[in-house]
């Protein structure tokens, strides 16, 4: 169960110490536990709209934040549109044409309420933080006011300027951050098939689920050339040497 003082440690521990490249400095396991909740997950928005995770627990917390981004849907792509809160206390009476996808693989990982807050600046959405829980159930009043100081400390941490945040900025050149095969390989299908960044990400999705991969490991093997994609009546994407070689 959380405490008062654990709180009060991760507010104060939230920005890195000196020497510290990343972006967030506080431990994410004491602050779920002091959020009561069994993970968190914290993500920007990049420039060009994709997210970058920054922050998380490790297991069910990190892999609904990798599963969201490769199917796209779910919370945090709600909440990053919207800009508001999106709180899910049962997971299992969210009707299945919301994230159709989505809620029988947040199942299997033994989700059972999701809360996805906007790190947010007015109508800007900087980022999200999603807490995760296996059991259902809303979150106590006092959690959510808790919940609510640490995602305006976090928003306030990500307006900082500082090299982390110029990091930040670049993410989508920056091979150093969690999801830069992904930017890359975007931008490369986007040449390949002569489509869209948008588009091209939405082929990405497309083939790790049907491969049922993470967009991740798909991303770095259009990267490394070993998958590229083309645009004729075969279908969205072969794999390199066995259709269209990437340029």
């Amino acid at each position: 169960m959380g405490t008062d003082s654990d709180l009060a440690y991760v507010l104060q521990s939230l920005h890195p110490s000196f020497g510290d490249t990343s972006l967030i400095g506080a431990d994410p396991k004491l602050c779920a536990q002091a959020l009561l909740v069994d993970g968190i997950a914290v993500s920007a928005t990049t420039d060009n709209g994709l997210s970058e995770l920054l922050w998380s627990t490790a297991g069910a917390s990190t892999w609904l934040e990798d599963l969201q981004f490769t199917l796209g849907q779910g919370p945090v792509l709600e909440v990053a549109a919207s800009c508001r809160p999106v709180l899910v206390a049962d997971l299992s009476r969210v009707p299945a044409g919301r994230w159709p996808v989505l809620l029988p693989e947040a199942t299997a990982l033994g989700v059972g309420a999701v809360f996805c807050f906007p790190l947010s600046v007015g109508s800007a959405c900087l980022g999200t933080m999603t807490l995760q829980r296996t059991a259902p159930g809303p979150l106590p009043d006092t959690a959510m006011t808790d919940t609510w100081l640490v995602a305006n400390a976090l928003t306030s941490l990500l307006l900082e300027s500082g090299p982390q945040q110029e990091a930040l900025a670049t993410a989508a050149d920056s091979s150093d951050f969690y999801r830069a095969a992904v930017h890359q390989a975007s931008g490369m299908v986007s040449v390949q098939a002569g489509v869209s960044l948008a588009q091209a990400l939405l082929r990405l999705r497309a083939h790790a689920y049907r491969h049922g991969q993470p967009l991740l490991e798909v991303a770095e093997d259009v990267v490394a050339r070993r998958l590229a994609f083309h645009n004729d009546e075969n279908g969205p994407d072969d794999p390199a040497g066995e259709g269209t070689e990437g340029p």
